[in-house]
Parts: C-alpha cells; structure tokens; sequence
C-alpha cells in the first residue's frame, strides 16, 4: 500500500505529517509527502521521500506593505496551480491521499484525487476550524461587525471562500476534464474531515461530525545541546519564551524577558523565525535554535508561547504551566483552553506589557497551577498518530466511493 501526505506551512504543519509517516511505515505502508521545501531535512531525519511544492516559507514572510488585492488574487492563482501541476506526479500508483493545512491547497488536492480515483481524507488540528454553532470561526477569518449568529458567521465565510477561491480552482479541474464544484469550502472539508487534535485539550463540539484521533506527535528523543543542558543544570527551572514561526514578536519577547527577570526568573529564549535577540548578555538568559520542547518543556517553570496546536500540546503533555499570547488562528481557540484546563493562563491580547504579563506569570508559577499541569498531562493521549494509521488502512481497505465525501 502507498499513501500520499501533502500539506503547505511551517514546520508545526508538517511535524504531524512525520509522526502519521512514521506510524504508517510500521504498519508496512510505502509513504512520500509533498510539503515546502522547509521540511527536506526533517523528512530526511525520518526517512520519508518528499516532493518539494511552493517556496521556501521564509521568504514569504513579507516586509513593508501587504499585498494588494491584485497581488492577493496573483498569489492564490499560483498556489493552487503548483498542488494542480505538482501532486499528480506524487499521487500516481498511490492508494489514499490525507491532507492537513490550508484548505485552498486541500482543494486542489482533492481534485487531483478526485482525478485520480484516489480516496482523500482532510484532517484539522482544532475543532475551531469545523463549523459550528457553538463557536465563530477563526480569529484570521474577517467578520461581519455586529453579526453575531455563529451559523450565520459560517456561511459568510464559506461563501468568501468560495469567491476568492473558486475560480482558479474550477478553471483547473476544467482542464483536467472535472465538472465545477459549486461549494469549494465544504468539498475540501468533506463531509466528514478528520482531526489530530487531543479530546481533552481540543474536544470536538456538539454536532461537529469529524473523526478524532488524538494529536499526530512523534516521539523526540534527540538529547538536548550542552550549552543548554549546562545552563539548566545551573540554577533552578527557567521560564521558556518562544514563538515559533510567527514574526513581529520582537517586542512581546522582550516585555516577556523584562517580567520573568523581574521575578527572579531565569530565561530560555527561542529564536525561532524572527530570530529573536536577548536584550544583553546576562548569565540568566539563554537564546537557542530548533530544540527538542518535548524534553525542554518537562524542565523549565513554565512557557511563555504563541498557542499553536503543535505547541500547546507538548506544554501540556510535558505538564509545564502556559502563558499563550495568540494572535491568529487557532491560537486564541487554545489560549482558551489553557485557562479553561486550569493549566496556565490566556494573555488578554497579542501584544503583552511587563505589568501584564507580571500578573500572568504570578498566576502561572502558583503551585496549584503546576499541581494541575501535571494533573491533566496524565490524561493527554499519546497514540493519536497510530490510531490514524490503524484507521487509514481500515477505511482504505473497505469497500469505499472513489473520494470520501
């Protein structure tokens, strides 16, 4: 059996993909994975053949004034023409595709799929990306000012979708001998997506018809660089601040700094792709690269993060306490969820001031918050990428339409 995993994003988007890989391949399945250029190293660590689509995802994070609408319209056109002109390749003699991130590229993977004879299989990290009544969409999602219905917020988005999206991807399925598809959001969806997301950190809602399978993690057992062993070893547990692959986090980073030193705290400053800078050179602060957070995150006090679903999830398993500052996405959906689980606190806003984020840290350091941070790590699930696979080969091997709908 060959199974084909494609997705477009950072490395949060394609690190769930490695695990299904991983968990797929002992179960004997030949797998390959279109994703950006950006994850050739991380495929090669795990053995994994990739068909490198887009650009790298470092040079697409723009500087100075956005994008005009006629840019926008440029870019989109061209994003969906590379899945269009690059998967086929890829997904030929291939007996599934499952496909995570942004839906635009979903769709035109479906397509080729669809093409193909292909069954696909969508799968979310949050439940705040299915629609529901219960919640609006999210936070990137341009809203209507005084519309409250979240149905009703559903359907707008769905038929912006639709209008940004729709014709390049059906002037593409013409020309491969496809009929138009009429709603473009839910046909990349399915009628029944899946989610890699924990149940007791991300539940589905009522009504949401998905299958859950736990969060797709692998395990990391890369031992930690010296310096940073060393520098733990040195003084009681530091606080974590990173924000992954988002930019313009300069400034929350250092407010971040400024409060944890203001406590009495020690820092361990990631990076990350803003290539964030410690303000001096104290011995109390440390900046790293890439790391193992599944190893770091059991040893520090607690981290200061951006609340994506990769992240938030190894804080929580590794039981460390959590300050999400979210801006976008599923980000304030997880926020949320911190401070619901009782496991950290939700910074109110993206952009933190030292008194702000002095209270969330007094918060997040009580002993009763770490009391329950290791609490609810013993109830988060570990499987959820074997679970996947046992489930892909299952609903592959029956008896099944051409494409899941």
């Amino acid at each position: 059996m060959r199974v084909l995993l494609t997705t477009c994003g950072s490395r949060g988007d394609v690190e769930p993909l490695v695990a299904l890989a991983v968990r797929l391949r002992a179960l004997g399945v030949e797998v390959r994975m279109c994703a950006p250029p950006l994850a050739a190293e991380r495929l090669a660590e795990v053995d994994v053949p990739l068909v490198p689509i887009g650009r790298a995802m470092r040079m697409m994070k723009r500087k100075g004034a956005p994008p005009s609408a006629e840019d926008e319209r440029r870019m989109t056109t061209e994003a969906i023409a590379m899945q269009f002109d690059q998967v086929p390749p890829a997904a030929e003699g291939c007996d599934a595709v499952v496909t995570t991130g942004e839906l635009s590229a979903a769709v035109a993977v479906r397509s080729v799929a669809e093409k193909l004879g292909i069954p696909y299989f969508y799968c979310t990290h949050a439940p705040v990306y299915l629609p529901s009544p219960h919640h609006p969409p999210p936070a990137d999602e341009r809203l209507t000012p005084g519309v409250t219905d979240n149905q009703v917020l559903w359907e707008q988005r769905s038929r912006r979708f639709c209008e940004r999206f729709g014709e390049p991807v059906n002037s593409r399925r013409a020309s491969i001998g496809l009929p138009p598809v009429e709603n473009i959001f839910r046909y990349g969806n399915t009628d029944q997506p899946w989610m890699a997301a924990d149940p007791i950190l991300a539940p589905l809602q009522p009504g949401q018809n998905a299958v859950q399978t736990g969060a797709w993690i692998l395990p990391d057992d890369r031992p930690l660089a010296a310096e940073l062993e060393a520098f733990l070893a040195a003084g009681p547990p530091p606080v974590y601040v990173g924000f992954g692959s988002q930019s313009g986090t300069g400034d929350a980073a250092t407010v971040a700094i400024a409060a944890i030193r203001a406590q009495g705290r020690r820092v361990i400053l990631s990076r990350g792709w803003a290539d964030l800078a410690l303000p001096d050179d104290g011995a109390d602060c440390l900046a790293v690269d890439e790391t193992n957070l599944q190893a770091l995150f059991g040893r520090v006090a607690a981290a200061v993060h951006h609340g994506s679903a990769g992240t938030t999830t190894v804080a929580t398993r590794a039981g460390s306490p959590q300050i999400v500052i979210a801006r976008d996405t599923d980000q304030p959906y997880f926020a949320e969820r911190v401070a619901e689980l009782g496991v950290g606190v939700a910074h109110d806003g993206p952009e933190p001031t030292f008194d702000s984020l002095s209270a969330a840290l007094a918060t997040a350091l009580a002993p009763e918050v770490r009391a329950r941070a290791a609490e609810v790590a013993g109830m988060i699930r570990d499987d959820g990428a074997a679970v996947a696979a046992r489930q892909l080969l299952d609903a592959v091997s029956r008896e099944k339409p051409a494409v899941s709908v």
